[in-house]
């Protein structure tokens, strides 16, 4: 039996003391009372037995217990301790990319960086640390020594582009942070992800310029759009991967290929719960609303709208950032009653994220987080074709 739930039995003669505890932890983790119920999995209708726990006036069961005492220290995608490569992830999010690269069991992760708060509490949960915030404040000398650097950048747009189309360029961007990073630590290979637009923006400009500069930085570099459905996901997701290897270091980086595509079908049911709180149904009013919006649409000879999809359709929308908001681009047809937006967890799983994942965070804040993230199967099959060429 493991200290944790033999700590748990120990107490459980002991409300007040179990509720110091609980109130220690939860603090310790920064976490809301709806936050720690989403984390350890009880219904959010339990939210206020949470706060029971921390008077004293109720006492969990030993495994609820367990799960509260050992978040963080056992978190389920903690890096192991000795792998072969040692790698740092910036812009990290919920670290969709790590994930990705961590399922291969041979990465380590040694540093990473992520400013927003609510998205870096989920990673600390998930991964057992807590990224360094503000990546434009971390000076070169405070990143640890790494193999593989992984980035998945927001796009800003370069003043420059076109001009010089250099390292000068991306000053005043948060790909310049990327760029210093590569130039100054010299990773044997990197990878980069971003929205499949980033190719045509500012008519090609800043994708050259950002080329232009990774060559400059001596790197060999790569890229491909690759859609999340080709690889086992029910989601029509794109997105551009830019990968890199110094040639110094790297012998046989010519080797190098993107992933096939997999073959696999896909459909929306499987990702899909078999039960759903009904908070998830769309109001009349908004049913009502994006029905009006999407007619005015067709009277204007466009395509704008909300999308019905259910269990057999092949695939989805593209999850974006904003799906809290009304849920538009991906609803789900329920029979005899209004559509319903997916759950936090199908839109994990329309992500690839397993199911061991831990969502601490809000619904709306869930939604941004998995928008924002990446489909993990893609970077999980990119990482092996880079590991060959790396274990070469």
């Amino acid at each position: 039996m493991n200290k944790s739930k033999t700590k748990g039995k120990e107490l459980l003669n002991d409300a007040n003391k179990i509720g110091v505890l609980i109130r220690e932890k939860r603090k310790s983790l920064g976490m809301t009372f709806e936050e720690l119920s989403n984390a350890i999995r009880i219904p959010k209708d339990r939210e206020k037995l949470l706060r029971k726990w921390e008077s004293g006036e109720a006492e969990p069961s030993v495994l609820e217990l367990q799960r509260i005492l050992e978040l963080f220290t056992l978190a389920p995608f903690k890096s192991p301790d000795q792998a072969p490569f040692k790698v740092i992830d910036l812009f990290a999010g919920i670290g969709g990319i790590r994930l990705g690269f961590h399922l291969t069991g041979k990465t380590q992760v040694v540093f990473s960086s992520e400013i927003d708060k609510f998205a870096a509490k989920t990673y600390s949960i998930n991964y057992g640390e807590m990224p360094v915030g503000d990546i434009t404040q971390v000076s070169n000398e405070q990143i640890p020594e790494h193999d593989i650097l992984l980035a998945g950048f927001p796009c800003q747009a370069f003043s420059q582009a076109g001009k010089k189309l250099g390292f000068s360029d991306a000053r005043g961007t948060l790909f310049f942070d990327v760029a210093r990073i590569i130039q100054g630590k010299c990773p044997k290979a990197f990878l980069l992800e971003n929205v499949k637009n980033l190719v045509s923006h500012d008519k090609g400009n800043t994708f050259k310029t950002i080329l232009n500069i990774l060559e400059e930085l001596g790197y060999k570099v790569f890229y491909k759009v690759l859609k999340a459905r080709d690889f086992g996901l029910p989601q029509n997701r794109e997105r551009i991967y830019i990968v890199g290897f110094d040639p110094q270091q790297v012998a046989k980086w010519e080797e190098f290929t993107f992933p096939e595509v997999t073959g696999i079908e896909t459909k929306v049911g499987d990702i899909l719960e078999k039960k759903v709180d009904a908070k998830y149904t769309i109001s009349d009013k908004l049913w009502e609303g994006h029905q009006r919006r999407k007619a005015e649409h067709l009277e204007k000879g466009n395509g704008f709208g909300y999308t019905l999809f259910d269990a057999q359709s092949p695939y989805t929308n593209t999850l974006s950032a904003r799906y809290y908001k009304d849920g538009s681009e991906i609803l789900i047809a329920q029979e005899n009653n209004n559509p319903r937006k997916l759950t936090p967890r199908e839109a994990a799983r329309l992500q690839g994220f397993p199911e061991e994942f831990i969502i601490p965070v809000s619904d709306t804040q869930s939604y941004k987080q998995f928008g924002n993230s990446v489909s993990v199967p893609v970077i999980n099959a990119i990482a092996k074709k880079m590991l060959e060429v790396l274990e070469s």
